[in-house]
């Protein structure tokens, strides 16, 4: 029995720690133990044992107590985590954490809305491109595979065939999904098809039921996992194959330490295990646009409908011409849909009521008094609120700047949307779905539901409706406001203007044909709305790729983004220099530093926030001039380090 064993902590120290085997105990690699750590008693991961001490044997203590009675993770889980506390700036034990379930006693995981799926008989693959798609994948037991197409081409059914021929092979499937509460038809196709063997893991799931799934996956009894973010990580057994569906959404990167994004880890699992790795999207990233015109994915198309359906005609509403939120276009054919009997979807991807309260006097906006950002009026609640920290206030009787009592609201949310879709549309049957109405459990699946069985007509909301939802009704999608996301300051932003134009007018049409989009923007002849229009993907890319390459901006280059914040403005922004200066006197042949400047939003819950970006072709020069400058530096306690590797953001 080795007497020593080697623990890594969820803490931001970039070492483990030496503990001895009490008598009677031995703690094997991959399981959890309590041990006391200054005053203080910390379960940690046991990451090594042996009979040889790295220090005075004489200080070193028992551990006090086994926490798992087997291992709940391997060998090459525990080079997983290393390759990734390397790849994202934290610790050991940071990325166990982030990799492995936290409950202590598990119990029987439940499925939730998807508890009454009865198993079913796999339909049959049904066009030529989705056998041709599937006969490549199944070619040879590794590669790495694009599956491009609008929705309702049927990427989902070729996913699920991969899966199922690979668990016939005797190898297990993670199927990777952005947000289950957000796709869970995806769900719902999983675990009808595959039953039993089928285990879920997502961040709604209490430790302990996480924990009985995971178990399930060690034992075998489970051998294909379907889950979000983190169920890259799942300890499915004899990998063979990858599923990343949706694979431009931005949750797929994590949002807390570490940073790191499910794309890259999939890519790593898939490789480590000689596995398949699948992706697809209606709306590849740009990085993996590339990357298929480069060669380092084999793109799979898929072109038809298959449900009946063609693809929508999209017409652009020019809104400097229109009063009010709806156009009288949009209102003429949500009237016209309902006549027919079909149903409608209304996106904006803005909550609240308005957008933010002005005084026409003097110019003064109500901002956060802890964040840089305007306040939305909720008219619901009566308040004004802060969707980054959630601080909200009661709007003014007047200018708190000049006394004015000439104020107003400008600009609009979904809360005034349904509004003035109730007042416009009495006959209809409407709901909303936003983050504000999918607050109360199961709120979201019963909408979705009802909507579903023909008891709704017309459903408006944020991005939540643009997500992997599909209704044989929806004959016609608005985008009241399509301009939303290309103001934003950040180079991502024409990106994410095309891929939710393109996702949620991928809503309409898709058992019928004849469906419509129409497409409200301020700004007709911004050349991404044209390329939505037009469904012109290819241009769009080119467009996109060509403005990135002459920026250098990826995927033609690598950044890293480092973000200081503290309550105190001037201490955030003197150590935001101090880190320049360091990088710079490290010296970083082949990296470009941005920086340091304010962020975009300069203020996020009273904490003020400067950032510096490392720009290199590679990856490698930037994680090594920046972890040389980290070397020995210890920050103030009150200024914390963000380190956000291929970020997804700049705001």
């Amino acid at each position: 029995m080795p007497e020593f064993v080697q623990v890594a902590f969820d803490l931001p120290l970039d070492r483990e720690f030496t503990y001895r085997n009490p008598a009677g105990l031995d703690a094997a690699v991959g399981s959890r133990v309590e041990a006391t750590l200054g005053r203080r008693a910390l379960s940690g991961w046991v990451c090594a044992s042996g009979d040889e001490c790295p220090i005075d044997p004489g200080l070193v203590k028992d551990y006090r107590r086994i926490v798992d009675a087997e291992p709940l993770f391997g060998s090459d889980t525990l080079a997983l985590a290393r390759w990734l506390a390397g790849m994202y700036f934290c610790s050991l034990g940071e990325a166990l954490a982030s990799m492995m379930p936290s409950g202590r006693r598990e119990s029987k995981a439940e499925g939730g809305a998807f508890d009454d799926l009865r198993i079913g008989e796999a339909p049959i693959v049904a066009s030529l491109e989705q056998r041709a798609a599937l006969e490549r994948i199944l070619s040879k037991p590794t590669g790495r595979w694009y599956l491009y197409g609008p929705t309702g081409t049927g990427k989902t059914e070729v996913f699920l065939q991969a899966a199922e021929a690979t668990l016939s092979e005797g190898r297990g499937v993670i199927y990777l999904v952005p947000e289950i509460a957000l796709t869970h038809q995806v769900v719902e196709a999983v675990r009808k098809r595959f039953g039993k063997r089928c285990a879920i893991i997502h961040s709604g799931l209490t430790p302990s039921k996480k924990l009985a799934e995971w178990k399930r996956l060690l034992s075998g009894d489970a051998d294909i996992v379907v889950g979000a973010r983190s169920a890259v990580f799942a300890p499915v057994r004899k990998l063979g194959l990858v599923v990343l569906d949706e694979e431009h959404e931005s949750s797929y990167k994590a949002g807390n330490a570490p940073r790191y994004h499910a794309r890259q880890a999939a890519m790593r699992r898939a490789a480590d295990a000689g596995a398949r790795l699948v992706m697809g999207s209606a709306t590849p990233s740009a990085e993996s646009w590339h990357l298929m015109k480069e060669g380092g994915l084999e793109r799979l198309t898929l072109s038809q409908r298959l449900a009946g359906g063609d693809m929508p005609r999209l017409d652009i509403v020019d809104m400097r011409g229109e009063s009010g939120a709806l156009s009288a276009r949009l209102i003429e054919e949500v009237r016209r849909v309902h006549a027919e009997g079909g149903q409608s979807i209304l996106f904006l991807n803005r909550r609240g009521f308005s957008y933010f309260w002005a005084c026409r006097s003097c110019g003064a906006e109500a901002t956060c008094k802890h964040c840089s950002v305007g306040l939305t009026y909720h008219k619901e609640r009566g308040r004004m609120v802060c969707h980054y920290c959630g601080y909200s206030s009661a709007p003014p009787l007047s200018c708190p700047s000049c006394g004015s009592m000439d104020t107003g609201w400008a600009g609009f949310g979904t809360e005034q949307v349904e509004d003035d879709a109730l007042r416009l549309f009495p006959e209809l049957r409407i709901a909303r779905l936003d983050a504000d109405t999918a607050a109360r459990k199961g709120a979201v699946e019963e909408v979705i539901k009802d909507f579903r069985d023909r008891k709704l007509d017309l459903l408006l909301g944020t991005q939540m409706v643009a997500k992997g939802l599909n209704f044989p009704g929806v004959r016609l999608v608005g985008v009241v406001l399509a301009d939303t996301t290309l103001n934003l300051p950040d180079f991502r932003a024409a990106e994410r203007a095309f891929a939710l134009i393109t996702q949620v007018a991928g809503r309409a049409g898709r058992f019928e044909k004849g469906g419509r989009v129409i497409v409200q923007t301020y700004r007709p002849q911004a050349s991404v709305i044209r390329r939505a229009a037009a469904n012109d993907a290819e241009g769009f890319y080119a467009d996109e790729l060509a403005m990135r390459k002459e920026l250098g901006f990826p995927p033609f280059t690598r950044l890293i983004r480092v973000v200081l914040r503290s309550k105190e403005r001037d201490m955030a922004r003197a150590m935001s220099h101090e880190l320049a200066q360091r990088i710079g006197q490290a010296g970083a042949p082949g990296v470009e530093l941005l920086g340091p400047a304010e962020c975009p939003i300069s203020l996020i819950a009273g904490n003020a926030r400067w950032q510096l970006i490392l720009r290199s072709a590679d990856p490698g020069p930037g994680r090594a001039a920046l972890s040389a400058a980290l070397a020995e530096w210890k920050l103030p306690p009150s200024v914390y380090a963000e380190i956000d590797p291929d970020p997804v953001s700049l705001l």
